[in-house]
């Protein structure tokens, strides 16, 4: 055992001599070439050993760390939409339930205006007749205003209640007095009452009654008596 392993250590530094030889001594190779051997080629580790993987290692560890934090920003930016996306969500909502409320008020206030149309136009309608009726009164009132006070009448007349009356001393035809009547603003005496036909006659001259013209006439149909303001004659 002992001279076998002495005789493969030496074949090997053989060996390993003309390896060595192989660069250096160029008639050995050229022999080789002669003897058609193969040209042997042995690939030698480098004094340094195997080559490093730090480099590579550090690459890795690198594009790990990004990947996390490009996972870390996509669950910060997922989240964060999330957030935003809820928001808008609520604020619709709120939103939505704000115009449901709004439109309710807009059409209660619709119903409101129109109930007030309404109620505006009764009012001036009754407004209007209690114009109507205003006017009405005051023209009473002061028709009774001109009746409560005492006739003030032109010298020569006579005043009776609201009217006045003079009694010509002249003759002249009905038609010829009434024209003189109406030249003075008046016209033929038209008798109303018992109490103003009382008044008149005692004005006359007594036994000469029949001398005077009243306003009556039946003109139009004979036997059928009008006042000269166009009422018709009732009683006697």
């Amino acid at each position: 055992m002992a001279m076998s392993a002495e005789m493969g250590s030496v074949e090997c530094d053989g060996m390993y001599s003309k390896l060595i030889n192989k660069d250096e001594d160029t008639p050995y190779e050229e022999e080789n070439h002669k003897l058609g051997n193969p040209d042997v080629q042995v690939s030698m580790p480098s004094a340094g050993g195997a080559p490093s993987s730090h480099p590579y290692r550090l690459a890795t560890g690198c594009l790990g760390v990004l990947c996390v934090v490009f996972l870390i920003s996509i669950a910060v930016l997922c989240a964060h939409y999330k957030n935003l996306l809820f928001g808008v969500s609520e604020e619709h909502d709120v939103l939505s339930k704000n115009y449901t409320s709004a439109q309710s008020t807009m059409e209660r206030l619709s119903f409101n205006v129109s109930a007030l149309s309404d109620v505006i136009s009764k009012l001036q309608k009754e407004k209007g007749d209690v114009e109507k009726d205003k006017e009405r009164l005051q023209a009473r009132v002061k028709v009774l205003e001109e009746q409560g006070k005492p006739k003030v009448c032109p010298p020569e007349w006579i005043g009776f209640n609201t009217s006045c009356y003079f009694i010509s001393s002249t003759s002249k035809s009905w038609k010829d007095s009434q024209e003189y009547c109406a030249e003075r603003g008046g016209h033929l005496a038209i008798i109303h009452t018992p109490e103003e036909q009382t008044f008149l006659f005692n004005q006359l001259v007594r036994g000469h009654w029949n001398a005077y013209w009243f306003g009556l006439s039946d003109e139009k149909a004979e036997g059928d008596w009008f006042w000269v303001d166009g009422t018709k004659l009732v009683g006697g």
